[in-house]
């Protein structure tokens, strides 16, 4: 009896309650990051970030999943890693609508969770789950800063065959307030840019459906020769870029991304109608969500409900020493 007390409460020590869920303690967790375009570079690093800092704090492996953008293939690895019994799970959804079930899922299996990027946010809009992303609005904002201070620079804000093209990506939470800071920064800069010559156009997130928004936009707008491209994400505004090159206005415009872990390549080029990025570090982001949920699963330690990174802008002239690349 006595050892079977001594089992009992040995047992009992070992297990954490958060938020009514309890979960045993484990010295090497197994952590699983989903990911709803686990082919982009982003993801590629903010993961290998995450298993860097898994592996110093001692959890056994990290693993690594490509949703390809598939709520089918996202629910089907959310039950993977859960029928793995794994201790601890990073997503970024493919589909907000996926939080409620995510959450569920893994709360019944006792496993916790933590958003990166794109929230988990229920029907309120509130966040179900802690989430490590960006510092959105203002990022967008810095975004929209830029560009409307480029044209005042370059006189093309009185100059009627320039227009401005916001890539936006409306049914993605954490992407909207980007767009809504850079719309909102360059309005008030430029406060007489004629609101006729401000286009907007909706993509998934993916460089070949920003081709295509940008693309609808040029065809559907032949009177604009000279655009001002910003938009939600890297890929999208690399697609606005490309896009530019087919349609031969890329010598007369200017873009700019989000992110820079793509503008890299652009800034590399001898010339490309990419400009600038703000640089925010998916590293950050994969090393501080990692961080917190290992802290979380070995000591009890608290998850805060949002961490957000701040960004630089970065150009050709600069972004090597901003970047710390050689």
């Amino acid at each position: 009896m006595k050892k079977k007390s001594l089992l009992l409460a040995s047992l009992f020590l070992g297990m954490f309650v958060i938020k009514g869920v309890s979960f045993a303690s484990k010295e090497k967790p197994v952590i699983a990051g989903i990911y709803k375009a686990g082919d982009q570079i982003w993801f590629i690093d903010e993961g290998k970030a995450s298993e860097k800092v898994v592996k110093e704090l001692g959890g056994e492996k990290f693993i690594y999943i490509d949703a390809k953008m598939n709520p089918d293939t996202y629910l089907t690895a959310v039950d993977n890693v859960i029928a793995q019994k794994v201790d601890g799970v990073l997503v970024c959804v493919p589909d907000q609508f996926l939080s409620g079930v995510t959450v569920e899922k893994l709360k019944d299996a006792n496993i916790p969770v933590v958003a990166v990027d794109d929230p988990l946010i229920g029907e309120d809009g509130k966040k179900l789950a802690p989430w490590v992303g960006i510092d959105a609005y203002n990022i967008g904002y810095s975004v929209g800063e830029w560009l409307a201070n480029y044209a005042k620079e370059n006189k093309l804000e009185k100059d009627p065959n320039v227009g401005v093209l916001i890539l936006t990506m409306d049914t993605v939470s954490s992407v909207v307030p980007r767009t809504e800071g850079e719309e909102a920064a360059f309005k008030k800069i430029l406060p007489d840019f004629p609101k006729n010559r401000i286009f907007k156009a909706d993509y998934n997130g993916e460089t070949d459906k920003g081709f295509n928004a940008a693309s609808a936009i040029f065809t559907a707008n032949p009177q604009i020769t000279k655009w001002l491209i910003m938009g939600g994400n890297e890929e999208g505004v690399i697609g606005g870029v490309r896009a530019l090159e087919q349609f031969g206005l890329d010598k007369d415009s200017t873009a700019i991304a989000m992110g820079a872990y793509l503008a890299i390549g652009e800034f590399e080029k001898d010339y490309s109608a990419l400009k600038a990025a703000p640089f925010f570090s998916s590293i950050a982001i994969g090393g501080e969500s990692a961080k917190m949920l290992m802290e979380h699963i070995q000591k009890d330690t608290p998850m805060k409900e949002s961490t957000a990174v701040k960004a630089e802008i970065v150009t050709k002239d600069n972004y090597k020493k901003i970047m710390n690349l050689k």
